[in-house]
């Protein structure tokens, strides 16, 4: 399993994925780790478009970003891919939601570019 580390104000941020065959499951943690949103992407090779669908745990804000990552890294990878997302900071406040936000969103682009290189 190969990972990007990232901090993301006072949370550090673990993104790791694996190939299972020609998939990838994908997990993005921060704080204490739980499973808080996992995203399922698929790719239609006859159109060449990749969509996502999201099952989120209730209570938990991660819908967004697992629904993002599981879009794109089925994309990137024209195959099927789970991104499991689960972050968690005490007190967090709207400022370090974005922040977090933000930061994810990079980390999922440098995970598609490498997944596109054929890590």
């Amino acid at each position: 399993m190969q990972e990007i580390r990232k901090i993301a104000g006072r949370i550090s941020l673990i993104l790791d994925w694996k190939k299972a065959g020609n998939d990838y499951v994908v997990t993005l943690t921060g704080g204490e780790a739980h499973v808080g949103a996992v995203g399922v992407g698929f790719y239609d090779r006859s159109s060449g478009r990749a969509s996502s669908s999201v099952i989120t745990n209730p209570g938990h804000r991660e819908t967004d970003i697992a629904l993002l990552g599981a879009k794109v890294f089925s994309e990137a990878s024209k195959s099927a891919a789970v991104f499991m997302v689960g972050i968690h900071l005490d007190t967090i406040t709207k400022k370090e939601i974005q922040e977090i936000v933000s930061v994810s969103e990079e980390m999922i682009d440098e995970l598609s570019v490498i997944i596109q290189e054929g890590f």
